[in-house]
């Protein structure tokens, strides 16, 4: 029966191949979301083993870190690109797990991450919540947390009012539209913990800024990020 259904599956593979979400190419047996050369080439930027990285550099003088971290280089037409599309807008949200499962592996032998003491991703607000189904961040700290051994924190740190899109603003209006958008539920619950921030993707950090701020409000708090990509 196994044979058979084997077969079977091989047969339907060949009417409907699932596509790699990185380069569209058709996945083998043994391949899931993305194909092993997608896995092995993604556009790695090991800014876990240098604490002067080029994310880090975007918050000094703005917010205190202990670390900052992105994956992966975020490039137009990239392969990170297409991911990620396919991971926030059709809504394929087991992208966000592996991410995270391949972001903890590296995480894992940071001195600093590694004994972290929670994770929290950058919230929705609940309209927006509501429409895409799903929080991108809480997919991928959820795989982070997998490999970390890190719970994951999704309720503390909440938005409390809609923003536009950020897309097309330059850094002082993205800066101006996140004031006064974040708040936290329990801040007791974090004093002298140290938490993991965590996003999809950082491009001018002004969200992250935001959420920081706040978040560094805790008495004793110590604060990491960490993302799936940055933009080069």
């Amino acid at each position: 029966m196994k044979l058979q259904a084997g077969y079977f599956a091989d047969f339907i593979s060949l009417l409907f191949p699932e596509l790699c979400n990185a380069c569209g190419e058709s996945l083998v047996t043994g391949e899931e979301l993305i194909c092993t050369d997608c896995h092995y080439n993604l556009p790695f930027t090991n800014f876990h083993l240098k604490a002067d990285n080029m994310v880090a550099q975007q918050f000094w003088g703005k917010i205190n870190l202990e670390a900052a971290y992105a994956m992966c280089y975020f490039t137009k037409g990239g392969k990170m690109q297409h991911l990620m599309h396919q991971f926030k807008y059709k809504g394929i949200q087991k992208i966000g797990d592996m991410l995270g499962n391949i972001a903890g592996e590296q995480l894992a032998v940071s001195p600093v991450f590694s004994k972290a003491d929670v994770i929290i991703p950058v919230p929705l607000h609940k309209s927006r919540l509501r429409k895409r189904g799903y929080n991108q961040s809480t997919c991928f700290a959820e795989g982070l947390s997998q490999k970390l051994n890190i719970p994951v924190d999704e309720h503390n740190l909440v938005r409390v009012r809609a923003t536009e899109t950020q897309t097309h603003r330059s850094r002082f209006l993205r800066f101006e539209n996140m004031q006064e958008v974040f708040a936290m539920v329990n801040p007791q619950a974090l004093i002298n913990k140290h938490v993991i921030l965590v996003d999809d993707v950082v491009t001018t950090g002004s969200t992250l800024e935001a959420c920081g701020a706040e978040l560094l409000k805790v008495e004793g708090l110590k604060l990491s990020i960490a993302t799936i990509a940055c933009a080069e």
